[in-house]
């Protein structure tokens, strides 16, 4: 870099696996904070890890355990990731890829499907880590899943719900959340029809974002603390 010279701001790439699961709240938060934001689809190549800042993996309708190449790609990303120490954050299926990098199981809920306006029960760990500071022990969520997985070996359980203890974990600087935190206006219109939700949503979705946001932002924090 040249005298003078201003260093490029921090790229977080964003892996989706559907047209109406973006990273919503996040961008928000990406952008408030001068992140620049990479979104890349299914049809595009996956990024090299040295020309990123932080990675984020969104849900989508496709299983772990289906065997399509593209997710066998990313798995192998994921796991290159957490070795070399990438802040990655991975969202529902984003959680699940990231759990099997990791080294865990991943398979279809007992409970079934776990849909809807609901919450998720931090644990201790939880509730001392630097990301869901000040938010109490319950946090506000949507659940969109019916797949769920193991914690990997040496990881730090972080959430639970009624139906599905494993929803949240940590292994060094990746964070696993098989809730939605990141859901906006658009998202909740988008999936509103095929999540039946109530008609107070909105509402809902007011009230729960000052939270929700503040964890997102945490997390983005704690993720350019290690850009060089």
């Amino acid at each position: 870099m040249s005298p003078g010279e201003q260093p490029a701001p921090p790229l977080l790439v964003v892996l989706e696996h559907a047209g109406d699961e973006g990273p919503g709240l996040i961008a928000e938060v990406a952008a408030s904070s001068d992140v620049n934001l990479r979104r890349l689809g299914t049809a595009d190549p996956l990024p090299r890890l040295g020309s990123m800042s932080a990675l984020l993996v969104m849900g989508g309708p496709q299983s772990v355990y289906s065997g399509e190449p593209r997710l066998r790609a990313e798995v192998a990303l994921l796991h290159e990731a957490v070795t070399q120490g990438l802040p990655v954050l991975g969202i529902c299926l984003g959680a699940q890829l990231l759990a099997a990098a990791c080294g865990a199981a991943v398979r279809p809920g007992e409970q079934g499907q776990e849909l809807g306006l609901g919450t998720v029960a931090l644990t201790a760990p939880a509730r001392d880590d630097p990301v869901f500071a000040g938010c109490g022990a319950v946090l506000p969520a949507l659940h969109w899943h019916a797949d769920t997985f193991e914690l990997p070996p040496g990881s730090c359980h972080l959430a639970s719900s009624g139906l599905y203890p494993n929803q949240g974990f940590r292994l060094g600087r990746a964070y696993g959340f098989q809730f939605h935190l990141e859901v906006d206006a658009p998202l909740l219109a988008a999936w509103s029809p095929r999540l039946s939700l109530p008609s107070d949503s909105r509402d809902w979705l007011r009230e729960t974002e000052p939270v929700r946001r503040r964890v997102l932002a945490n997390w983005l924090d704690q993720a350019l603390d290690a850009v060089p």
